[in-house]
């Protein structure tokens, strides 16, 4: 609930509306039982103990790298079900990667978070017990987020945008949109309905390749959004919001990396402002497929700039504790 709709529902209850606001903060701060609100009456404790439940995130396991601090976190659901959450630190601050879904349903030929499917959509609390759990499990600030990780957001919008609320409101985490970046495989209706909001957030744009017969390979997404329809509708969301759209670009070897692919990137994006990450893909053993070689990147890399369009390589972290999505919660359910 926002601020404003528990003040509502307490006021049905006939409590003053101030109350609502020391609940929303003590939310904010991670608490799990309306016990630990030490600033509210006993006696309304316990009423609001009968009445309202939080749902806690509880921890399974996590994983520090060793060799750049990231951390990753699996995570335990109320129902039994587990997600994946990683904590980045960066020198302008600590980014915690979040998952939307429980699975996913979107099939991509390089993730495991897909492998099995989608089981449900994450609540706006689960998404954000994420962050507040993250935070207070690694003991650091969390001032940036991104919707990267389990699950399409996109796919779950009404909860995302619920999620993206709450996140943002000063009495709470205050996180701005200008610090959330929310990744999508490409659901154009759903990046239009996105820009209606004209919130200023970061779109990032799962592409991994710029024709279709080879997205098409690599994402069955494709078949439905068409890569022109998808260039389409970024440029309708730059339009309508002002914020640049980032291209994410999974370099695999063999199948997206050539000297063609970066030529027709350049075709598609020069003159639009657009911005490509490409990505070092994350082995995962149930798919076989490899990542570029460090040769084969810097050419491709060399191709885009030369042809105008910017580009950055993500930095890859992680890569000593399973950091790819869903590797970690693939390992839980082949525990006995």
């Amino acid at each position: 609930m926002l601020p404003g709709q528990i003040a509502e529902a307490f006021r049905d209850l006939g409590l003053p509306a101030y109350r609502a606001g020391q609940v929303f903060r003590w939310l904010g701060r991670g608490v799990g039982s309306f016990g630990e609100m030490s600033d509210l009456p006993l006696d309304l404790r316990q009423r609001l103990e009968g009445l309202y439940a939080i749902p806690a995130l509880s921890m399974l396991r996590r994983q520090v790298s060793a060799r750049d601090g990231t951390e990753k976190y699996l995570w335990r659901l109320p129902d039994g079900e587990s997600v994946e959450t990683v904590l980045m630190r960066y020198k302008h601050g600590n980014t915690v990667c979040i998952s939307s879904q429980v699975g996913c349903r979107m099939g991509c030929a390089f993730c495991a978070s897909t492998i099995g499917g989608k089981i449900r959509d994450l609540a706006p609390s689960e998404m954000l017990d994420e962050v507040v759990r993250t935070g207070l499990a690694s003991g650091v600030p969390v001032t940036g987020i991104v919707l990267m990780g389990i699950g399409e957001p996109l796919d779950n919008f009404d909860n995302v945008m619920r999620f993206l609320a709450l996140v943002n409101d000063p009495a709470g985490a205050n996180i701005g949109m200008r610090h959330i970046s929310l990744s999508t495989c490409g659901l154009v209706e759903a990046i239009d309905k996105l820009a209606g909001l004209h919130l200023q957030l970061t779109l990032s744009v799962s592409l991994h390749a710029p024709d279709d017969e080879t997205r098409s390979r690599l994402m069955p997404v494709n078949a439905a959004y068409g890569v022109d329809a998808l260039y389409d509708a970024c440029q309708r969301y730059f339009d309508r919001t002002g914020r640049r759209v980032s291209f994410e670009y999974a370099m695999v070897k063999g199948v997206n990396d050539t000297p063609r692919h970066a030529d027709m990137l350049v075709r598609r994006l020069r003159g639009t402002g657009a911005h490509v990450n490409l990505i070092r893909l994350n082995y995962v053993s149930e798919r076989g497929l490899e990542p570029s070689g460090e040769q084969t990147v810097r050419a491709f890399v060399k191709r885009l700039e030369d042809g105008g369009v910017t580009v950055t390589v993500r930095r890859r972290l992680g890569s000593d504790i399973d950091a790819a999505c869903g590797q970690l919660r693939r390992g839980q359910m082949r525990e006995p």
